[in-house]
């Protein structure tokens, strides 16, 4: 049984990816600020603040001491704000490029001195359209995630070897708490850009995650695929 680690996994995409991969039969160990509902018996949930290193450190330890290893980090935790960049506190960026991108690193660290012993691993990053797209509103947000992009593929290239692959998913917008604040007008300027004109859903991303874990995509590494048909 394969163990997979999906952080900000109380709600949203991540509690549903977690639901359909224990479905699925795998162990999973999810994080989250405050505590969760989930209960299944292949269910571990530590709190967590992925934007706090010594949290994510602590985070380990406990998986260590429990001789838990994880196969498969999906690095979901994510924050956004849609604010013109000239009204955006620097305290509000900071704490974006805390969670989506140093969040992302400081977990992937970690997972992958685990997979390094097995010679096998899968980390999933998180993207978005808004970085193709260049999205007014949304600079603090984008250029974490551009962060996050190139940082997939750099550490696509740096754990290759071991039979580590990292791959990211941009997804277009999707009814989670992130888009909220979005105007209708917003939303659907979005869809124009996107080929197939909806809304993203939950199942659209576990099947790309889905597809990333295969055992037959140890040859897909430093991919990124947005959703919608924006490219």
């Amino acid at each position: 049984m394969k163990t997979i680690l999906i952080t900000g996994n109380r709600k949203g995409i991540g509690r549903y990816l977690s639901e359909k991969l224990l479905e699925q039969g795998y162990f999973v160990v999810g994080c989250s600020r405050s505590k969760s509902d989930l209960i299944n018996n292949n269910y571990l949930h530590i709190t967590c603040d992925v934007s706090n290193p010594e949290n994510i450190k602590e985070f380990f330890k406990i998986l260590r001491s429990k001789k838990i290893s994880i196969d498969i980090l999906i690095n979901n935790a994510g924050i956004a704000s849609m604010n013109h960049f000239i009204t955006t506190p620097s305290k509000t960026s900071e704490n974006i490029f805390d969670i989506n991108f140093q969040g992302t690193l400081n977990f992937s660290k970690y997972s992958s001195k685990m997979m390094m012993k097995k010679k096998w691993g899968r980390i999933i990053n998180f993207s978005t359209v808004a970085v193709p797209l260049n999205l007014e509103g949304e600079l603090s947000y984008a250029a974490s995630k551009a962060a996050v992009e190139i940082a997939t593929r750099i550490m696509s290239k740096e754990l290759g070897s071991f039979g580590i692959t990292v791959n990211s998913i941009g997804p277009n917008p999707i009814n989670t708490d992130l888009i909220k604040t979005l105007s209708k007008d917003k939303i659907t300027n979005l869809m124009a850009n996107q080929s197939i004109k909806r809304l993203g859903e939950f199942n659209d991303i576990y099947n790309i995650v889905r597809f990333y874990i295969l055992e037959d995509s140890n040859f897909i590494n430093g991919q990124n695929i947005y959703l919608g048909g924006i490219c």
